[in-house]
């Protein structure tokens, strides 16, 4: 293997058959010690939580391939912490979609001279960039196009794939009696089609129960239930 890039929560290697592998850690994003799936720094670690995010991630992307949503997970290898995927070219230098189902994180931080925490909204899709020194700045769509980040055909089926894929997940989320506040996705472009990409775990989303955050490891415990 090649390593190829160093990241926040898992590290990247190139394999022989051309494909990409990913080795999740065990350290999670937040700020001042506390986890925040918002957050763009390793806030601190948590024991089993790259096992979590592994076992959550590729649990989520079986599901979405079931439905018809396409993604670029192939396998995953439980005993390594390490999913198998197929090699994506990013929008850009990369390009995070979040859909907020309520007004919480930077949303508020942003809004709230109009908005109040925990507000509803309606499976609403912002874009950021990836780009930890500036904040990870919003983006338009007239700003992604005009930069030829991406084109407004592939602007419009991310935003409807995103939408899909944060109902399916909200769903799933409401049956086991939680709710899902945003979820954190990422897209890239496979054979030139258009697909979900990254990761799907407890720290690419924020879920409540009773109003109060559920940690990764309970959230993945509780999605992934032994009926499951």
């Amino acid at each position: 293997m090649i390593l190829i890039k160093e990241g926040k929560t898992k590290d990247i290697y190139a394999v022989e058959n051309g494909n990409i592998l990913f080795k999740f850690k065990d350290s999670a994003t937040g700020d001042n010690g506390v986890f925040n799936p918002g957050a763009n720094q390793v806030g601190l670690s948590i024991d089993g939580m790259g096992a979590g995010c592994l076992k959550l991630s590729a649990y989520l992307f079986e599901k979405l391939n079931e439905i018809g949503i396409a993604t670029h997970y192939i396998s995953y290898e439980k005993d390594k912490s390490a999913m198998l995927v197929r090699p994506a070219v990013l929008f850009g230098k990369g390009l995070e979609v979040i859909c907020r189902f309520r007004a919480t994180g930077s949303f508020v931080r942003r809004y709230g001279s109009v908005v109040k925490e925990g507000e509803k909204l309606h499976a609403l899709v912002e874009m950021t960039l990836k780009d930890d020194e500036n904040n990870d700045p919003l983006i338009t769509q007239d700003t992604l196009v005009m930069l030829n980040i991406l084109s407004k055909d592939e602007y419009d089926k991310i935003k409807t794939l995103t939408q899909l894929t944060a109902y399916f997940l909200r769903n799933l989320i409401t049956e086991k009696g939680m709710e899902l506040y945003d979820v954190k996705l990422e897209f890239g472009r496979v054979d030139n089609e258009v697909v979900l990409i990254d990761e799907i775990s407890a720290g690419s989303m924020r879920v409540y129960k009773n109003g109060i955050q559920v940690g990764p490891l309970e959230l993945t415990d509780m999605i992934i239930d032994k009926e499951d």
